[in-house]
């Protein structure tokens, strides 16, 4: 078991984080125990920031950061930022009431979660629960991504923060060409943000660009 990014760790081209409650599974993904420690399987399949990893992104997090989490869903990769925060906490942001209530039994159990049931849209709406961050990641499937990410991340990242994104072509455009979506989402960000890094999320998800930023 190999550390290949602060708290995330590579075996046989399979990622894994250290399980911080050991023997519990979120999402059905393997557990495997390794020198007297238990890990978590991190599927790409299943995790957008997963996939970017595997197709080379260093994802600028480390253990002590503090990260807003946009489009938490259920908390399955929630889950993996809470094993490789351990000095750190994850604010998961999640439209969805339904799905929500996943995210709350998930942070029922982890101590660095805050799960918020509220609109990406409107983060006036939860700015007394999020303080200054070092890292906002969003993944969200609306037409409106770009925007969503820049009235957060001035909100709430720190200026020498990193700033994390997956966008989704299909979401904005299902009619235009994946590169011209992605060339006029980039675009909209690098007004405010340097792109340091980029990425297609191929073969795990189809027409997904994963940006890593910071502001300028």
């Amino acid at each position: 078991m190999k550390e290949i990014q602060p708290g995330i760790f590579s075996q046989n081209d399979n990622l894994y984080t250290k399980n911080q409650v050991p023997g519990q599974q979120v999402y059905g993904e393997s557990l495997q125990d390794f020198e007297g420690d238990e890990y978590r399987a991190w599927h790409a399949n299943r995790s957008k920031v997963a996939a970017a990893v595997k197709n080379g992104i260093d994802l600028g997090v480390e253990q002590s950061d503090d990260v807003l989490y946009l489009g938490a869903a259920s908390g399955t990769t929630v889950s993996h930022f809470s094993d490789l925060l351990v000095d750190g906490f994850v604010f998961g942001v999640e439209y969805s009431e339904t799905v929500g209530r996943d995210l709350v039994k998930l942070a029922d159990s982890r101590g660095n979660i805050a799960p918020i049931i509220g609109d990406a849209r409107k983060p006036e709406d939860y700015s007394d629960l999020v303080p200054e961050v070092e890292v906002v990641f969003q993944d969200i499937s609306q037409r409106d991504q770009p925007e969503i990410f820049i009235k957060n991340a001035e909100k709430f990242l720190k200026d020498d923060g990193i700033g994390l994104i997956a966008v989704k072509a299909q979401s904005i455009s299902s009619s235009r060409d994946p590169e011209d979506v992605f060339d006029e989402a980039v675009e909209k960000l690098e007004e405010r943000f340097e792109v340091l890094d980029r990425t297609r999320l191929e073969p795990y998800e189809k027409d997904h660009l994963f940006l890593k930023l910071k502001k300028r």
